[in-house]
């Protein structure tokens, strides 16, 4: 199974961007922390919500699947791994465990939460 759920803060400006077949893309990069090192991820999002407003220092979780991709540049094969979003919640503390649950539900799938109810990132989203 290829899952992934990260939460941190944006810490660039999402990019949107029309590509040739019509699909939007937004891409950003999420900044998390792993023990007490940050660590930055690129994420990226097709067709994301028109109305959704989110910026550079904002707190989020994502919930998506790795992906990594070729491309040529400069004559040269080059590859980058990214995190390609399917759910997107703003995080919020004044949200009560039941309501964030409720997302994460929402967002993944009943079957997929059993075993991410003690994640911390379940206790930290709000629904979008």
């Amino acid at each position: 199974m290829n899952v992934v759920v990260l939460s941190g803060h944006l810490s660039s400006t999402p990019v949107v961007r029309e590509l040739q077949s019509g699909s939007v893309l937004m891409s950003f990069e999420l900044t998390t922390k792993v023990d007490d090192a940050s660590v930055s991820v690129p994420l990226v999002w097709f067709d994301p919500p028109q109305n959704l407003a989110v910026d550079s220092g904002d707190e989020i979780a994502a919930v998506g699947t790795v992906r990594r991709r070729f491309y040529r540049a400069g004559g040269v094969t080059q590859s980058r791994t990214e995190v390609v979003v399917a759910h997107l919640g703003l995080l919020s503390d004044k949200k009560s465990r039941t309501a964030r649950q409720r997302w994460l539900t929402a967002a993944m799938g009943p079957d997929a939460v059993g075993g991410l109810r003690s994640a911390s990132v379940a206790a930290s989203c709000r629904p979008s």
